[in-house]
């Protein structure tokens, strides 16, 4: 059943399904592992700020890249995102870059990101079905990333925080993503 299934809407925290791929893509290519640490940078925590979301840490506090991506898929962790997208891509602007590459590769027509974190901003649109797409493609080609996303909470430097995703929360039969 579909409504409305190719009309262009801003994706808001979708974008992170994304983000998300490309992270896994880069610990299955090696360029990373998930051990490996990464800083939370200005931007990022400024990033969480102009959100209204709390940020994870202070500039510089640095996490492994499992409780980066944790932190983004679990509670939507904006600054999570934004240094994950700094670690594989270089810079934010390369990581969106390779972003869109992807969306082309996956033959979406209508998806343009902008960001890594999904915040509004100007031409960055999908569609409900190119969305749902890469949520198909995160789980065929990384199945162990549902295993982070039906966490219905996240314990990171002491404080644990309840999963953004309501209905994981309300609905035993939902198992995750966005």
């Amino acid at each position: 059943a579909a409504r409305q299934a190719d009309q262009a809407v801003p994706p808001a925290s979708l974008t992170k399904l994304m983000t998300a791929y490309l992270v896994y893509q880069a610990v299955e290519s090696g360029k990373f592992t998930w051990e490996e640490s990464l800083p939370l940078s200005e931007r990022a925590w400024r990033t969480a700020l102009g959100s209204g979301a709390r940020a994870l840490a202070a500039p510089g506090t640095r996490f492994t890249v499992a409780e980066l991506l944790r932190a983004m898929v679990v509670v939507g962790a904006n600054d999570a995102a934004v240094a994950l997208a700094e670690g594989v891509g270089g810079s934010v602007e390369d990581f969106v870059a390779r972003m869109n590459r992807q969306a082309q590769v996956f033959g979406l027509k209508t998806t343009q990101f902008r960001n890594p974190d999904g915040q509004a901003i100007g031409n960055q649109i999908s569609t409900p079905r190119e969305l749902a797409w890469i949520a198909v493609r995160l789980l065929t080609d990384y199945p162990q990333a549902l295993a982070h996303y039906r966490q219905p909470s996240l314990t990171l430097g002491g404080v644990t925080q309840a999963s953004t995703n309501l209905l994981l929360l309300r609905d035993p039969s939902v198992d995750g993503l966005q």
